[in-house]
């Protein structure tokens, strides 16, 4: 047998195209990984590589079958590792190996982290909250990973600039359930406390919190809007979010996670405030071991299991030449009451309504 060539400079990108049935140009988009060019007419380049003796670019060269990789935005927030036990048990249940790479403040990248995955031959991506969620991220960085022949699926959040399919709970309901509980309990002024506005999962919980406004207690989106405010995903941000939302009259308040949603816990009970007595609190995820905080957090849960489930069996689709309809598929909520949630206070409903008609 003869040893494999190194791989092939430009004079030969001519016995290549004459190998394969396409141009010089077409070659040299595929050793480049660059976009632009049928599955079909990829294989033919590559197996024109085989054929001729030379070894394919690192980035062209046969995927392992065993590993998958999982890339995270953090693990601080219970909801992530909660997310890679779900998808790590159902790639192992299926032969494959996960590889969990995360973010950290300062550290690695979501490129440079996808970049080390691919590096390392991984048979396809799962992302979890990634960039694709930004709406100011370059969506660019998703089909040069397609070019490269890398499969991938996307979980929280979605983008049609973005081929590829996308697992999503459905946040405009969950943020309707939310304000129908409240409304039922008889909350009248109810707030939101939520991440950047740049986020799609932001923006659809902000479109669903208006609706359930308007139609549950008739509240005009202009005067919804004020009762909306925007700060970081964290405990602090939700403290943080929590005060103008209480100085605006608000008796409950709907959280876009439940780290968030403790933060707006400790908030009130610096202002002197009990929960749920004065306030009510919702929060999102139904993360793991919230339902023992005090007091139990009322929240909607995050179906983490089947969105987690679909999404392996989404990427093993593509991992098999079967991609999936690059589509969204979208998972309902469920509202889980607890102890953070309680009728309206009276007191502070007759000093709103005064304020308002004095």
């Amino acid at each position: 047998m003869r040893p494999a060539r190194p791989a092939p400079v430009t004079a030969r990108l001519a016995d290549i195209a004459a190998q394969a049935g396409v141009s010089e140009a077409t070659v040299s988009r595929v050793l480049n990984a660059r976009p632009g060019v049928a599955a079909a007419t990829r294989q033919s380049v590559l197996a024109a590589l085989d054929v001729l003796g030379y070894e394919r670019p690192v980035r062209l060269r046969q995927r392992s079958a065993g590993l998958v990789g999982l890339i995270t935005p953090e693990l601080e927030n219970p909801i992530f590792p909660a997310f890679a036990q779900v998808i790590g048990e159902a790639l192992t249940r299926q032969g494959y190996t996960p590889v969990l790479a995360t973010q950290t403040p300062g550290g690695s990248t979501e490129d440079e982290l996808t970049e080390l995955l691919v590096e390392h031959g991984v048979a396809g991506i799962i992302f979890v909250s990634g960039l694709h969620a930004d709406t100011t991220a370059d969506p660019e960085r998703y089909e040069r990973l397609r070019a490269q022949g890398v499969p991938f699926v996307l979980v929280g959040g979605f983008s049609s600039k973005v081929r590829a399919p996308f697992v999503s709970p459905d946040d405009r309901a969950a943020a309707r359930l939310a304000v129908t509980h409240l409304a039922a309990l008889g909350h009248r002024r109810i707030g939101m406390a939520l991440g950047p506005r740049r986020f799609v999962p932001v923006q659809r919980k902000t479109e669903g919190f208006l609706r359930g406004m308007a139609d549950d207690l008739g509240v005009p989106a202009a005067e919804g809007e004020r009762l909306i405010q925007h700060s970081l995903f964290s405990l602090e941000g939700g403290q943080a979010a929590a005060a103008p939302l209480i100085e605006r009259g608000c008796t409950a308040v709907v959280c876009a996670s439940d780290l968030m949603a403790l933060g707006v816990v400790r908030a009130a009970r610096l202002l002197g405030l009990r929960v749920p007595r004065d306030l009510s609190v919702v929060g999102f995820d139904d993360s793991p071991l919230i339902a023992f905080t005090d007091p139990p957090l009322t929240t909607i849960r995050q179906p983490v299991r089947p969105m987690g489930q679909a999404a392996v069996r989404a990427l093993l689709e593509e991992i098999a030449g079967a991609p999936a309809p690059h589509t969204e598929f979208v998972f309902l909520p469920e509202l889980v009451v607890r102890g953070s949630t309680a009728a309206a206070p009276k007191g502070r409903d007759r000093l709103r309504d005064d304020i308002e008609t004095g």
